[in-house]
């Protein structure tokens, strides 16, 4: 269905929306000058039509009304309810004979009733307008029209139709509300599908495109089917690539452990060189180098573990002891800030082995203090590492979690080991789904924070 429907195309999404939104705006807009004419505008009603023919037939009556010095005396009158009325009386030109100071808005209902073919009334703002009635006296035309001062009600809409300004800046705030409306329906699958890219990047590989994202049925739905698919296969391929390791591991530890048995019984028969005592070494490097191996592929798979809700002094007592003992052979101190009251669920051993390669590696590099902090907040708990050693280049400070990376400063084997210590640091705590940064601490030395979410 989503290949056949064009209707369901990101295309007409779009090209609707907004035609849609700048038709309702000009349809608006376009409507308020024609309600306001349809409202004000009408027929002439009976009761000013008779004012009128009261007049009119008081002119007939009386032709030396439409004298100069006689024009005056209806130019003022009173309608049926008493009150005050404005009489005009124009020849058949338009021009108006009782009268030498006549309103913009009387020239205008001249147009309009001229325009309507018929006597009507129209509201202005203050005044209303009526007429005109035709009549003829002594073979001339002539046509009557009244004003009375009249303010009635409006429908609040009209206020629009009066402050041109005030309607064009509405306008433009209704057109960016839905333009808005619109770029949010755009622009909350996008942020779904870059929130599950960025979790994807950082190796959480379990993290999917939203079920109502891919349930759409434009092209972001399609873009999220396939991003889930593709997801699935990484997730796949690296768990697979992980089993595989860690079987590689698991399978080189018998015949490795079968020299580590001959090179026992040499030494038993009192057979003694250095050529033995190298194979033992090699032997002991390779079983550390296995075990490591295991330990990153049981970390990133995380099927060993289950995730308990225990207290973080707890949780870390015997590293801290370890770590505190190593520091102190070292000529080093072991600064520990930790609130006992830290308690969320995590994974014990997993944590636990992630801090120790941490604070072994500040302590190989401290030149004489090493610290450890912690502290919860409502979401989160945030565990600082660092050392007052000599730091890293900066382009080195994320790429020291990549496995098998050592920077310069850790060439060889005795001091920078396989460099798989920190990318099991960092596996650990993505299987806690929190993130880990290192970064130079001023003035010198290495920083690495921990941030462990807890709900």
């Amino acid at each position: 269905m989503l290949k056949h429907n064009p209707f369901n195309r990101l295309f007409f999404k779009l090209l609707l929306g907004f035609w849609l939104c700048s038709s309702l705006i000009i349809a608006l807009i376009s409507l308020l000058p024609l309600l306001q004419q349809n409202h004000d505008r009408s027929k002439l009603p009976p009761r000013l039509e008779q004012v009128l023919q009261n007049v009119a037939d008081r002119i007939q009556a009386q032709p030396q009304l439409l004298e100069s010095n006689n024009l005056q005396r209806f130019h003022r009158g009173r309608n049926h309810k008493g009150g005050p009325i404005r009489l005009y009386l124009t020849d058949d030109e338009g021009k108006v004979l009782n009268s030498k100071r006549v309103s913009r808005e009387f020239r205008r209902f001249q147009l309009m009733a001229e325009e309507a073919n018929q006597p009507i009334s129209h509201q202005f703002r203050d005044e209303l307008i009526f007429g005109p009635l035709e009549f003829s006296v002594n073979g001339k035309s002539y046509q009557l029209f009244g004003r009375l001062p009249d303010n009635h009600p409006r429908p609040w809409f009209f206020f629009f139709a009066d402050n041109k300004l005030l309607t064009a800046g509405l306008a433009i705030l209704l057109s960016g509300l839905l333009c808005g409306l619109l770029a949010w329906y755009l622009g909350k699958p996008l942020r779904s599908l870059k929130h599950s890219a960025n979790a994807l990047a950082k190796g959480d590989l379990a993290n999917r495109v939203d079920a109502a994202t891919a349930s759409r049925r434009d092209e972001m739905g399609q873009l999220a089917v396939a991003f889930n698919g593709m997801a699935d296969a990484i997730e796949t391929m690296v768990n697979n690539q992980q089993r595989l390791m860690g079987d590689i591991s698991h399978e080189l530890r018998t015949p490795l452990t079968r020299l580590q048995l001959s090179l026992a019984l040499a030494r038993k028969k009192g057979q003694q060189s250095t050529e033995l005592d190298r194979i033992e070494y090699e032997a002991l490097q390779q079983e550390a180098l296995i075990s490591e191996l295991l330990t990153l592929s049981r970390v990133r798979l995380n099927a060993t573990e289950k995730r308990l809700t225990a207290e973080l002094t707890e949780t870390l007592s015997q590293v801290l002891d370890d770590a505190e003992f190593e520091a102190e052979q070292q000529g080093k101190q072991l600064h520990i800030n930790i609130d006992e009251s830290i308690c969320f669920e995590h994974l014990p051993k997993t944590l636990s082995r992630a801090i120790e390669n941490l604070l072994r590696n500040a302590i190989r590099y401290a030149e004489k203090n090493i610290y450890i902090e912690s502290q919860q907040t409502k979401h989160k708990v945030s565990i600082v590492v660092k050392d007052d050693g000599p730091g890293l280049p900066t382009e080195e400070l994320e790429a020291i979690f990549t496995p098998f990376y050592r920077p310069d400063s850790a060439r060889d084997r005795e001091s920078g080991g396989w460099g798989l210590g920190l990318a099991i640091t960092q596996a650990a705590i993505y299987a806690h789904n929190g993130k880990i940064v290192a970064q130079n601490d001023l003035p010198h030395g290495l920083m690495v924070t921990i941030d462990l979410p807890t709900n």
